[in-house]
């Protein structure tokens, strides 16, 4: 099927806060995952920028770094400051002169690290021995409770001063980093207002996920109203989507019902890979080969897995739910960029600047080495960005699309992705209609379709970023699971730029590259800014457990590798794809059988 051509009546598909709520919802972008100064591995590497800081960046300021000057082209609609919940009150002894602890020995050392040898030692003996370890503590320089409370409350109002309803969202947040045995189980918890408990849960406290989720429980009746974001599924050792729980017993009901209440969403994509799959393991699709991040492998015996990744994790789900009673996987999808230099979602292909202070901050260190502990310079990712369809600006109308799942992730460009399924749905080649009959006669991504003997139509729609490269498809990927508990998928091309034709297999031809290598340009003479289509299942069975989820891809375009090489004439890097195509991956929309 061919692109339409764009409808003026996108009006309503703007992304300008408005000063009404609009019912049909806009589409924003932001940050849910980042680190400042305020997080022990990030000062150690040099960073020094403050919550606030990055609030401020976030909105458009300039702000300095590695000795440069970096800022947005475009401000962001929202964004939350994670810092690590493990190191804030020792933290707070480093940075300010009247804290405890500020002049002890190992504390003033910290201070004045000099050189990238020292930096590494320090996160080495620190972060990766101790988060990673047996038995996770507070380092000795510690300086108690109040230190942590302290460093809470600045993250606090750094949120309380930057929230501006209507035209900036600035969420409390923190992120809770556990990682036994090395594998990652990292979660970002985002609050939907200013009602926060006096301190974050740390993983020295509980570094199982089941008490973590006993918690949020606990918060939730003291009167928070909160939820929390996985992380790096890639990194995860078999972890983020098991078969037994923390403690070795198989998962149960409770289990899922917990994980399912608490999680609702994913995150596809940071600084450190891709987690919807990997080429090693999806042979037969052909965009499996994008930001796989091999050589996370090289650390902690994070071997990966096929169950490490999204895709697999929600067909696990499936299968889980068919004979638990819940799918513990029902996620939707958002993106972050774990990056640890306080620059929020600073996701420009053609100006990366790392994401670790030193450890990636020159181009022959991401040429040539790496960030210790966790990945090589070549295979870090720009990150990813994180998107919402909103009836306003708000944190409550923000938030609670990320309850209900209404939301999508891309890999860097600011692209819009929706989609819509339900029984009763026809084709429509206007945006506008398409969201006024998916929300009247179906259900938009996130959603559950109502059991019935009816196929399901699924509505799609895809937005070039402005200041982007265009559309080459969209695709639906559908799982299932049949009466036995095997699970299944299938990957559809359901709309595409330009006269291409399925070959005998279905297969589509690919949409062409107009990137020049010696310059590290493209033009946008193929593909398409807008993609409009359908999709009927017509292998749909009414007694099986489906999901399914939106891809976008975009024409070819430089990776930052190119961008790096180019720029300092250097040759292009053999070990990496000099061109990708960047995508945007909407939330699914499941079919759950009658029971």
């Amino acid at each position: 099927m061919q692109a339409l051509a764009p409808s003026l009546a996108l009006v309503l598909l703007a992304t300008t806060a408005l000063a009404e709520p609009n019912p049909a919802r806009n589409a924003y972008f932001g940050e849910t995952h980042m680190h400042t100064a305020l997080s022990l591995d990030a000062y150690i590497g040099g960073t020094r920028l403050m919550p606030s800081d990055s609030y401020r960046f976030a909105k458009g300021a300039p702000v300095l770094v590695n000795g440069r000057h970096k800022q947005l082209d475009r401000p962001l609609d929202f964004a939350a400051v994670s810092d690590h919940a493990e190191y804030l009150g020792e933290m707070v002894s480093t940075i300010f002169p009247d804290a405890p602890g500020h002049l002890d020995e190992t504390i003033v050392n910290l201070r004045n690290l000099q050189t990238l040898e020292e930096r590494q030692q320090w996160f080495y003996k620190y972060v990766v021995s101790n988060t990673r370890g047996d038995n996770p503590s507070h380092p000795p320089f510690w300086q108690g409770e109040d230190t942590t409370r302290t460093g809470w409350q600045i993250t606090i109002d750094a949120a309380e001063e930057h929230n501006d309803p209507g035209n900036f969202t600035a969420f409390i947040a923190f992120e809770w980093s556990a990682a036994p045995a090395g594998g990652n189980m990292h979660r970002n918890v985002i609050f939907r207002d200013s009602v926060v408990p006096g301190l974050p849960l740390d993983s020295w406290t509980t570094n199982k996920a089941e008490e973590l989720w006993q918690w949020l429980d606990a918060t939730e009746q003291a009167g928070s109203t909160l939820l929390a974001i996985p992380h790096n599924s890639n990194a995860s050792k078999g972890l983020m989507f098991p078969q037994v729980d923390s403690f070795g017993d198989p998962v149960d009901a409770e289990w899922a019902a917990s994980r399912n209440k608490w999680e609702p969403l994913v995150e596809m994509m940071q600084i450190k890979g891709n987690s919807e799959v990997h080429r090693s393991f999806w042979a037969a699709d052909e965009f499996a080969n994008f930001e796989n991040a091999d050589t996370i492998q090289k650390n902690s015996n994070r071997w990966f897995s096929k169950q490490d990744f999204v895709r697999e994790g929600l067909k696990i789900g499936l299968a889980q739910g068919q004979a638990l009673g819940t799918n513990p996987n029902q996620m939707g999808f958002i993106g972050g960029t774990d990056n640890h230099n306080g620059l929020t979602s600073d996701v420009s292909e053609d100006d990366f600047i790392g994401g670790h202070g030193p450890e990636d901050g020159s181009v022959e260190r991401r040429r040539t080495a790496g960030v210790g502990g966790w990945i090589d310079g070549i295979d870090l990712s720009i990150g990813s960005l994180a998107g919402v369809w909103a009836e306003e600006n708000t944190r409550a109308s923000i938030w609670d699309a990320m309850k209900r799942r209404e939301t999508f992730a891309t890999s860097g460009p600011r692209i819009k992705a929706r989609m819509f399924g339900g029984a009763g749905l026809v084709p429509v080649s206007d945006p506008v209609d398409l969201v006024a009959q998916g929300y009247a006669g179906g259900v938009p991504m996130g959603g559950v379709l109502e059991a019935g003997q009816t196929a399901p139509t699924f509505t799609v729609y895809a937005e070039k970023d402005p200041d982007g490269a265009n559309l080459d498809r969209f695709q639906i990927i559908k799982g299932w699971v049949d009466a036995e508990g095997e699970t299944h998928e299938r990957i559809i091309d359901a709309v595409w730029a330009g006269d291409r034709t399925p070959d005998s297999d279905g297969q589509l031809p690919p949409v062409g590259n107009t990137v020049d290598l010696e310059t590290a340009l493209y033009t946008n003479d193929i593909g398409a800014p807008m993609l409009v289509g359908s999709w009927t299942d017509d292998d749909f069975d009414p007694t099986q457990g489906a999901f399914y989820y939106g891809r976008v891809i975009e024409i070819p375009t430089p990776r930052w590798t190119t961008y790096d090489a180019v720029r300092n004439g250097l040759p292009l890097l053999k070990e990496v794809p000099a061109t990708i195509q960047e995508r945007a991956w909407t939330s699914p929309i499941w079919h759950t059988p009658a029971k």
